[in-house]
């Protein structure tokens, strides 16, 4: 093996847990891979056979990258090009990471699932309070390396966090609604199928609902169906395993799943706006269900 291949070796060790940060950083999987390949062509070009903590080298050299997307993203006034649910966003854990354990304390504000609602209002802060805010509170830097990544005093780089906790705790109780809501909502879902009421599904679709399918179907059943007649006229083909779906949060968004034998067979992932439903995705590939970070949500 060249030096080069071990190289690559030691950075792939190291690839899931940046792919987490970036994505927390940025809200979005294809900029997240962008990030991290950059981070690599940047690690390639270095001399890092001195770094003790390679791991929390990558950490803050993806941090970098970034926030000049980010930076970049906010002079263009864009927002993220996708949202999940397809890719589990799951929080690195310190033996994967090399870094400390997150503060208990802050974990309640960031945490191990990014929800749709929590990204929303990440895009909501400074470039410089998000990367403050997700590598302290989810990643557990010292502000003594966040500071110079945002040409600030450790102080200063403290205090944006602290600005930028205050925003998110100010939005959980409306996420908290949100959820209870939705979850109402799904379950108004699942019942109609279940007993084939066909009104019943009409009241929590919207008009021009959108159901699409990832993985194997029956052929009769399109990858695609837009409107609510539609989608109530196939409702059909999933009520015998309606019987033993169950209402969850799929990498923090609202959603149902199936199991049969102890396996995840079926996902059902929703975009609910206010009381109806606007889109769901059937995802019954092996593949992208094992991507998927499946959580019951917390009763009351």
């Amino acid at each position: 093996m060249n030096e080069r291949d071990r190289a690559a070796r030691r950075f792939e060790e190291h690839r899931g847990h940046l792919r987490t940060v970036a994505y927390r950083m940025l809200g979005s999987r294809t900029e997240a891979e962008d990030a991290v390949q950059e981070t690599w062509l940047r690690f390639d070009r270095s001399d890092t056979d001195a770094v003790d903590n390679l791991g929390g080298w990558l950490t803050r050299v993806v941090a970098r990258v970034c926030l000049d997307m980010l930076r970049s993203r906010r002079a263009r006034r864009d927002q993220p090009v996708e949202w999940p649910p397809a890719e589990s966003v799951r929080s690195a854990s310190a033996a994967e990471s090399g870094l400390q354990a997150a503060d208990p304390e802050h974990e309640a504000v960031l945490a191990d699932s990014v929800s749709r609602a929590l990204l929303v209002v990440l895009e909501t802060l400074s470039p410089a309070e998000r990367i403050a805010l997700v590598l302290h509170d989810s990643f557990a830097v010292p502000f003594a390396e966040i500071g110079p990544l945002l040409d600030r005093s450790p102080a200063a780089a403290k205090k944006l966090a602290g600005r930028a906790r205050q925003k998110v705790r100010g939005s959980t109780e409306a996420t908290s609604s949100d959820l209870a809501r939705h979850r109402k909502v799904v379950d108004e879902f699942l019942t109609a199928v279940r007993n084939g009421d066909l009104d019943g599904l009409l009241t929590v679709l919207h008009v021009d609902v959108v159901r699409r399918v990832d993985g194997m179907v029956p052929a009769q059943v399109p990858a695609v169906v837009h409107g609510a007649r539609n989608v109530v006229e196939e409702a059909r083909f999933f009520a015998v395993r309606a019987r033993r779906a169950q209402a969850v949060l799929i990498d923090g968004a609202p959603g149902a799943v199936v199991f049969e034998r102890g396996e995840l067979t079926l996902a059902l992932v929703f975009t609910i706006d206010g009381d109806r439903i606007t889109e769901f995705q059937v995802i019954t590939d092996s593949v992208g269900l094992r991507r998927l970070r499946v959580d019951r949500p917390r009763s009351g």
